[in-house]
């Protein structure tokens, strides 16, 4: 049995890239900006999260005439968890709803990035909510996993 489950998560880790750094979570995704994001909305729809809002950044760079590479910015979330955290650490309100960013480096390479709820609890000196913490974080993962999968 621990083998098939270490199995699973070799193929698993193998199918995307992760990485954390600056209080972000980021995973590389084989779509495009538009597919990812797409692919993303596709899903939190399906898991009854509201969607407040997408932004394309490269869009409305040109309409100034500037250039961006491919960024898109989903707003997102469900005030019976939003809440509880804010009923926690009011400041915390300036970085919800949720929010993930769907980006192409300069390598070409899209990524589905977004806030670390554990960052936002340092930031926010958040304390009491730690479930909380870890529902918003396995969520997140959940839906950043699945949008990129293959």
């Amino acid at each position: 049995m621990k083998r098939i489950i270490s199995l699973g998560i070799i193929a698993l880790s193998a199918s995307f890239s992760v990485a954390a750094s600056d209080g972000l979570v980021k995973y590389e995704s084989n779509y495009s900006v538009k597919e990812t994001a797409d692919r993303f909305e596709d899903i939190a729809k399906s898991k009854g999260l509201t969607l407040f809002a997408r932004v394309d950044h490269q869009k409305n760079a040109a309409s100034v005439n500037l250039e961006l590479r491919p960024t898109e910015v989903i707003i997102f979330g469900n005030p019976k968890v939003g809440t509880p955290l804010m009923q926690c650490a009011q400041d915390v309100a300036i970085d919800l709803p949720q929010k993930v960013m769907v980006s192409e480096d300069d390598n070409k390479k899209v990524w589905l990035t977004y806030n670390n709820p554990t960052y936002l609890m340092e930031r926010h000196q958040i304390q009491g909510c730690d479930e909380v913490i870890k529902k918003i974080s396995g969520v997140l993962s959940k839906l950043s996993e699945a949008t990129v999968a293959k």
